[in-house]
């Protein structure tokens, strides 16, 4: 691919400073990146490369020193965004699959959109609803009576349980499974436990994007609801009965148990889990590794196991890092505490004495 370097200043709305003949063939990160590419460079923490990358272009902000005159600069106020951009309109990659494998297995009288792609080995159950430019990859399985809005696209060995609904424009990598049973079993009088039927569904809304081996599990009874826009990262897990608010984010390995609440614009960071029937607020972010064991009533950061607000987490993880000088000075307290008290006993028997 060759792009005239003007056309990306044009798209994103960028001052060019250097030669604007430039011929761009590819996008890399400024530490990788070789001649004809084009980097950005959006972050203090990276400007060490700057003096060694390779690139012959790259985005930065109006303010940064062009001290190299062997690279062309683009002036832009925030070149991640104009990175975005450009990544989408010219690199975007396209997911070629099209028309139906002769492997695939429809179910008769199955709904199939215009223009919908199925893989190889994809099954398709009775009762499903597939909407148009939708693409199922390789080794897919859905079950009856699932629905799949349009332009939604479902990456190899996903399987989607009876009932499920998915939205326009969803993305589902590889090995995610949508509406296994819930976690749900009562024990009786003996400790032996017996399985509780798990009639719900999932319902994924619009634009909801799942990582690689995520699992949404069904609802024990109505649904369990993924809202639109919101984004889970690879290996996460989500109970029965569980709600999470639109544009919401969870990063790899967090846990969310049944029947929880989760609001609006929320991020929830790597290996975060979050006990049962309880609430977060809209706008709370949980740093890494943190437990939420209670409700989260009002917007902000939370931290820690359990979750605290960040600056109270914070004073007390100074405090922990702190307890081994803290027993130093207490040893050395009770020393001088101990020897003044021999000196009171001292002079009290002197005293006495006399």
């Amino acid at each position: 691919m060759e792009i005239k370097l003007k056309d990306v200043a044009d798209l994103v709305g960028g001052n060019i400073i250097g030669d604007e003949n430039v011929i761009i063939e590819n996008i890399a990160k400024i530490e990788e990146a070789k001649k004809n590419d084009l980097t950005f460079l959006y972050h203090p923490s990276y400007e060490k490369y700057f003096s060694n990358t390779q690139a012959s272009a790259i985005l930065v902000k109006p303010d940064f020193p062009k001290s190299r005159t062997d690279i062309t600069y683009i002036e832009v106020k925030s070149p991640n965004a104009a990175f975005l951009n450009i990544v989408n309109h010219f690199f975007k990659p396209e997911f070629r699959l099209t028309g139906i494998d002769d492997s695939a297995y429809i179910a008769p009288g199955v709904s199939v959109g215009n223009s919908t792609a199925l893989g190889k080995n994809v099954v398709v159950s009775e009762g499903c609803k597939l909407g148009s430019n939708v693409k199922i990859f390789h080794n897919c399985v859905l079950l009856e009576n699932v629905e799949i809005g349009d332009d939604t696209i479902i990456f190899p060995n996903v399987t989607i349980r009876e009932g499920c609904k998915i939205g326009s424009r969803a993305i589902i990598h590889s090995g995610s499974v949508i509406g296994s049973d819930g976690f749900g079993y009562s024990p009786d009088a003996n400790g032996v436990y017996h399985k509780i039927p798990q009639i719900g569904i999932v319902v994924l809304e619009d634009d909801v994007e799942l990582g690689a081996n995520v699992t949404v599990d069904r609802a024990a009874l109505g649904a369990t609801v993924i809202k639109k826009g919101t984004k889970l990262d690879n290996l996460v897990q989500i109970a029965h009965n569980v709600q999470v608010g639109e544009n919401t984010v969870m990063s790899a390995q967090t846990g969310v148990s049944g029947s929880t609440k989760i609001g609006r614009n929320c991020i929830l960071a790597g290996q975060v889990g979050v006990v049962g029937h309880i609430e977060l607020a809209d706008n709370v972010i949980v740093g890494a590794k943190s437990g939420v064991s209670k409700s989260l009533p009002k917007a902000g950061t939370y931290w820690g196991s359990p979750a605290k607000e960040l600056k109270a987490a914070l004073r007390l993880e100074g405090h922990v890092r702190n307890l081994p000088s803290y027993a130093d000075k207490i040893k050395e307290m009770e020393k001088q505490i101990k020897e003044l008290k021999e000196l009171i006993s001292t002079t009290i028997e002197s005293k006495r004495n006399k």
